[in-house]
């Protein structure tokens, strides 16, 4: 069976579902479930709580982020085999949106409402960096997933020790957020040089701590 083209206009039209679904939090289905899933909730200070709804409420943004990044980039990418991996990619940090927006309801939080701003900027960075070379939009998502990997490691070290359910969510996005980085650089990602994972570091420190609060 001839499986139709799909025409900018599909395009287009999927692009903006997707949009939707990500800065509404309605939409998506995760295909696992959470690590967390059977695993009793523990008493938390409300001062330990409104920490641990902060430091999730920085990850949920992070992989709406991700969305937008794998969903600009497979927009422009040129090689079909690039652009299936961020698309393949995509769909699987949608399993850690759900895992962290399903948390956050748990300690009674809200996910950030500056989502909408960083969605599109991360859409915009995604896209012209797939418009450049696909080496530099695979680098991109190297050096991404790097700056990710880092904050996750820093969040497993600040959760409180009773918090079990965000610490295993944690474990399992680290473990897939490092194999989509390595995944990226043997594709042909560029290694980007130091200077330029700095000035990501800064713009992402300023990106976690506006989430944190707002």
């Amino acid at each position: 069976m001839h499986k139709r083209r799909l025409s900018l206009l599909d395009k287009l039209i999927s692009e903006a579902d997707a949009v939707m679904k990500t800065i509404t939090n309605r939409g998506h289905r995760a295909h696992r479930p959470s690590p967390s899933q059977g695993h009793t909730d523990s008493e938390l200070s409300p001062s330990k709580r409104k920490h641990v709804a902060g430091l999730m409420r920085i990850n949920h943004t992070g992989e709406v982020c991700a969305q937008a990044l794998y969903q600009g980039q497979a927009l422009t990418a040129k090689l079909p085999t690039v652009r299936k991996n961020m698309q393949r990619a995509a769909q699987e940090e949608i399993d850690h949106l759900v895992w962290c927006e399903e948390r956050l309801r748990e300690l009674g939080s809200h996910t950030s409402y500056l989502n909408p701003a960083w969605y599109g900027m991360s859409f915009a960075l995604g896209a012209i960096a797939g418009a450049i070379s696909d080496k530099v939009s695979l680098g991109f998502v190297a050096a991404t997933e790097e700056q990710v990997c880092n904050h996750l490691r820093d969040h497993l070290k600040q959760l409180p020790d009773e918090d079990r359910k965000s610490q295993l969510i944690l474990q399992q996005m680290l473990v897939d957020e490092q194999r989509h980085g390595e995944s990226a650089l043997q594709a042909g990602g560029s290694d980007f040089p130091i200077k330029v994972k700095d000035a990501m570091t800064t713009v992402s420190r300023f990106m976690t701590g506006a989430s944190y609060r707002i």
